[in-house]
């Protein structure tokens, strides 16, 4: 099992910055791919960014302004955002998959963490 645990989330004005970090235990994810996902107010869930092998995937509308990277050695996983906007605004979850590869769906990660409110007001 692995539990995860998200933390840095917050009240922001539009255009600042936040760093979230998910920091995990109970195994090395190392060999995992962690991701992002986060879900907005009367919103469904949505990929935000995933690290694994292959590589780093993020979601259109996080291109270019957002940041995944993990440090292993830390059993660490982080999401740097910049230039937030109040479309950003939701609940940012990690999630690790077990399984190699890059995927943007929700349900092929096996563990989830409760999450971390970001709130970018305009």
């Amino acid at each position: 099992q692995v539990q995860l645990a998200e933390s840095g989330g917050g009240l922001v004005q539009a255009g600042g910055s936040l760093r979230l970090s998910c920091a995990a235990s109970g195994r090395t994810i190392s060999t995992y791919t962690m991701a992002w996902f986060r879900q907005g107010p009367g919103k469904e869930r949505e990929f935000v960014a995933a690290n694994g092998y292959g590589g780093i995937i993020y979601a259109e509308s996080v291109k270019g302004r957002f940041t995944i990277s993990r440090d292993n050695a830390k059993n660490t996983v982080y999401l740097q955002m910049n230039s937030l906007k109040p479309e950003d605004t939701a609940h940012y979850y990690c999630a690790a998959r077990i399984a190699s590869g890059l995927t943007q769906d929700a349900g092929r990660y096996n563990y989830w963490g409760r999450g971390t409110q970001v709130i970018a007001s305009s």
